[in-house]
């Protein structure tokens, strides 16, 4: 095996793959170069002076995985963690969220919001995440700093929003926001959000929708995150809201609903019908008290499902590991039956799952060769994690984001041994702490 021109050579450790044959590969090698995923093979005994590479990773001790794909987050909510807690969803959106946010959300606060998120991220093996906000172009700049892959979902309302209060200059700084990120794909992916069907009229609906199938990219929005919504929508429109929107004409396999707790019948064969995909964040609508949406049930329709984490102010943390243990949990006593929602089911959820719902399947959410090199190693050397009997059980139920060792992002490191190599967390860190004082002492 000739490896003098690669640029990271992975070796040793236990390869969880996450490709369709859910394969694992102990004591792995692994080659990378410009920023691909170029081989996969047993390392059957040599040994680092056998191989050439800019930069050999000892896996030894470690699970090599995909790294974690978090579908659903507002990254510069940071601000607002723990601000608000222990309220009914109405209550902390209008009478708190909304407040602060037409008071302290900027471009700059946006951006370095986003940079402190984006390390609290990485150090916990997230590698792509799709954001909804406000100046999400700033979102964007961040994850380019960062060198995080990121799906930047320009956010949208009826309302005077922070980045946009003139409704009708909208649709313009929309065209303005795809041209200009289009290029820079798949590092930086735009898209667009519609808050809630409750929040947009059918006129935003449908002309956001249609902007973005011009341009092709994908279309968000919160749907049934709360039981609330069901009546708001049939007051108005004298519809479910699933009904509604698929009426519209705004549901096809480039839109992604967010949270999904109310679902029926009816809404989950529209969803199986139009191919929507499913972002589940189970920990914020648990916090929220919003509800459950049926998981189990939209797998068996074959409904693509990916796990995020939403905005850490209804979280609090950005930490997928601990999504995924919630996400396995909360369907099992909701069912009454520990057999639903395996590990291996959610851990591919938090995967391939996601990748297929954002529409990277291709490019990221399994390692195999010929996708890029989105990689995280896990330190199984602790007493948490001793011994192992099931990689998947262990890596859900009992692995925390600490435990991430090395995170790989399209071929480059940008954390190793917990340093990270493209943030100041130190500088970060202050500069978020000088805007919650704003906030502190409004």
């Amino acid at each position: 095996m000739q490896n003098t021109d690669l640029d990271i050579l992975i070796s040793g450790g236990t390869l969880l793959t996450m490709s369709g044959q859910m394969n694992i590969i102990e004591n792995c090698l692994i080659g990378i170069k410009d920023g691909i995923i170029v081989s996969i093979q047993i390392k059957n005994g040599q040994t680092f002076s056998d191989e050439s590479a800019r930069e050999i990773i000892d896996a030894s001790g470690c699970v090599v995985m995909p790294g974690l794909i978090n579908t659903h987050t507002h990254l510069p909510m940071v601000a607002f963690r723990g601000k608000a807690d222990d309220l009914p969803l109405m209550d902390w959106l209008h009478n708190h969220i909304f407040p602060l946010e037409a008071r302290f959300v900027n471009r700059r606060m946006v951006y370095e919001c986003a940079m402190l998120a984006m390390a609290e991220m990485i150090l916990s093996g997230t590698t792509t995440f799709c954001d909804a906000y406000f100046f999400e172009s700033s979102v964007a700049e961040a994850a380019q700093v960062c060198a995080m892959r990121a799906v930047a979902a320009q956010g949208f309302a009826d309302f005077a929003t922070p980045d946009n209060p003139k409704y009708e200059k909208m649709m313009t700084a929309a065209e303005r926001f795809v041209n200009h990120w289009k290029p820079y794909a798949p590092m930086i992916t735009p898209a667009f959000f519609c808050h809630s069907p409750y929040t947009c009229s059918p006129v935003t609906l449908v002309n956001v929708k249609q902007v973005a199938r011009e341009a092709g990219i994908l279309y968000l929005t919160h749907l049934l995150e709360q039981r609330e919504e069901i009546e708001i929508i049939e007051n108005r429109y004298g519809k479910k809201p699933v009904r509604y929107l698929y009426d519209l004409g705004v549901l096809d396999e480039k839109t992604v609903a967010v949270h999904c707790n109310w679902l029926t019948k009816e809404d989950i064969d529209i969803l199986a019908d139009t191919g929507v995909g499913v972002s589940h964040n189970p920990e914020s609508s648990m916090k929220l008290a919003a509800g459950v949406a049926p998981v189990p049930e939209l797998l068996e329709r074959k409904i693509n499902v990916g796990l995020g984490t939403d905005g850490a102010a209804s979280n609090n943390d950005l930490d997928m590991f601990r999504e995924m243990d919630s996400t396995a949990k909360i369907h099992k006593v909701m069912s009454l039956n520990p057999t639903v929602m395996s590990a291996q089911t959610v851990l591919r959820a938090a995967t391939i799952g996601g990748a297929k719902i954002l529409g990277l399947e291709k490019l990221i959410g399994s390692i195999e060769v010929g996708k890029r090199a989105d990689i995280i190693l896990i330190d199984m050397n602790q007493p948490h994690l001793t011994p192992v009997y099931n990689y998947y059980s262990h890596l859900v139920y009992a692995a925390r984001g600490a435990d991430v060792k090395i995170s790989i992002i399209d071929g480059k490191i940008i954390m190793k041994e917990r340093k990270l190599l493209t943030i100041d967390l130190p500088k970060t860190i202050e500069a978020v702490n000088q805007i919650a004082r704003q906030i502190a002492n409004q």
